[in-house]
């Protein structure tokens, strides 16, 4: 498949089997098995934080359904020294890399505890539009500066695209070749925003051409495909002889990858999608769902069938079960700790802010402040 010159990377069809000519990635059946793992339980978790939401038990929340495939498979590729970036969506990613599903619930239950994850190679969570993409090019930046070996896996939406934070920090990259992967989710919509309103260009790829470096367009929800080429990108940014031209300026070691893929819910919890979706379109893209299109693949090499499936199922149901269960055991902090975690050190204006809370606490009393 091409748009406008760039090839749509695939290895997986829309039915699971192998495309003809294409590469399967060299990963052996354990691996290919937990990547299956991990987007069922994706999937499941994402279902069970958008049930606690409207029952009142967690805020809003962002579901990741339908992006599974591009999480877990551009995920999977890093390795331990290498870092992940990531926006607001990428619990299946942060996962991965170590972060507790417990610990993802009780960030978007208000708790800045779960934000902290010593000893993970991962970013904070970064709400804030591209901001992250500045922060995983300087990072990157000084690793180079540093004599580091790793890379850096940067994750944002297609909307990001149109924030100025994502033109600088690119533009940053190409010209000092840093170690970073740039990974655009293009789940088609920045909220009501489509696709098309946010570029006159054919892709968001071909974006890297005006930075000096390469963009790929895989097919998002084809985890192989995006494994394949997001490990291909890994390990020319951590590559030496990398370094240097291949043309007038041209960076040889950031990648931009486009994953082509669709969010099947809403933006957020406080989002309405068919306001501006046509059930039509959804239903379209759910064709493309990554998980059974994983599944028929493992089927049909036998690696998995319906009693390990089952299995997989049950499992995932219980830690999802244990993880509600542990972060609902946690007491939850009180109003004024949400000062603490904005800034290393508190500004003016939050300490009236934090003084103001605290005359209401003094009025009113925690219980009435709290509900």
């Amino acid at each position: 498949m091409s748009t406008s010159g760039y090839e749509m990377r695939q290895v997986l069809t829309e039915d699971g089997s192998v495309v003809e000519g294409a590469t399967v990635p060299e990963l052996d059946d354990e691996t290919l098995v937990e990547m299956y793992r991990t987007m069922r339980l994706a999937r499941h978790f994402d279902s069970r934080a958008v049930s606690l939401q409207r029952q009142g038990r967690m805020g809003t929340y962002p579901p990741l359904s339908g992006q599974e495939g591009a999480q877990v498979g551009s995920a999977m590729a890093l390795e331990t020294d290498d870092w992940l970036v990531p926006s607001y969506r990428e619990h299946a990613a942060s996962y991965i890399r170590g972060v507790k599903l417990s610990q993802t619930l009780q960030y978007w239950m208000g708790d800045e505890r779960g934000n902290s994850v010593p000893g993970a190679n991962i970013f904070p969570v970064a709400v804030p539009i591209a901001t992250q993409v500045l922060h995983a090019t300087g990072a990157a930046w000084a690793s180079k500066l540093s004599g580091g070996e790793n890379a850096f896996l940067c994750h944002f939406g297609d909307g990001a695209t149109s924030e100025g934070d994502f033109h600088e920090g690119l533009n940053f990259a190409g010209v000092f070749d840093v170690p970073a992967v740039f990974f655009c989710n293009n789940n088609q919509w920045a909220i009501s925003v489509p696709r098309e309103r946010q570029t006159a260009s054919k892709t968001l790829a071909q974006k890297a051409n005006a930075y000096g470096f390469e963009g790929v367009l895989v097919d998002g929800m084809d985890p192989l495909a995006v494994y394949q080429v997001t490990d291909e990108a890994l390990e020319k940014a951590k590559d030496p002889e990398a370094v240097g031209d291949d043309g007038p300026g041209r960076a040889t070691r950031p990648t931009l990858i486009e994953a082509v893929q669709y969010r099947f819910g809403a933006h957020t919890t406080a989002d309405d999608p068919s306001v501006y979706r046509e059930k039509d379109e959804v239903e379209r893209w759910k064709r493309k769902d990554p998980i059974p299109r994983l599944e028929t693949f493992l089927r049909d090499r036998g690696i998995l069938d319906s009693e390990a499936i089952g299995s997989i199922e049950t499992a995932i149901e219980d830690e999802v079960a244990t993880a509600i269960e542990t972060v609902e055991s946690i007491e939850r902090p009180m109003p004024a700790e949400m000062f603490d975690a904005v800034y290393a050190e508190r500004t003016k204006r939050l300490d009236e802010q934090a003084t103001y809370l605290e005359q209401l606490r003094e009025r009113y009393g925690d219980d009435e402040l709290l509900e």
